[in-house]
């Protein structure tokens, strides 16, 4: 792959999978970020659970997919935000107002649009999903 961002290729397989209907993916990247990302989405009930597997070749994500994400993917470049622009960056990612989530990398380490929001800190745009 030309794509050396691992949290794009794995969000873009788990899209993949989720529209061709599959109930589980294999993720072939692991990395610290992946990880947390799909511990998020897990948390929000887009995606099933997630397990390591360890192989010869390396470590795999298996993921369990539910059939609950319409679209997701990553924010290049990983734009500065601050408190008070939250509602710029959801118009332009999210289809409406209370639906779909921004993960953010913090200080406090990744949580979504709304934590963020409520511990009024702010930090890099990552990723989004819907």
């Amino acid at each position: 792959m030309t794509n050396n961002d691992t949290l794009a290729n794995a969000l873009s397989i788990i899209l993949n999978s989720e529209r061709v209907g599959k109930k589980q993916c294999v993720i072939e990247q692991s990395s610290k970020m992946i990880k947390k990302v799909l511990q998020l989405l897990h948390d929000l009930d887009y995606i099933g659970e997630f397990k390591e597997d360890q192989t010869s070749k390396g470590i795999y994500l298996n993921v369990e997919l539910l059939g609950n994400i319409n679209k997701c993917g990553v924010i290049k470049p990983r734009t500065p935000i601050n408190n008070k622009e939250y509602d710029k960056f959801e118009k332009r990612y999210l289809p409406a107002r209370n639906m779909g989530v921004l993960i953010i990398s913090t200080p406090e380490g990744m949580i979504t649009n709304q934590e963020a929001r409520a511990k009024k800190t702010g930090g890099r745009l990552i990723a989004y999903c819907y």
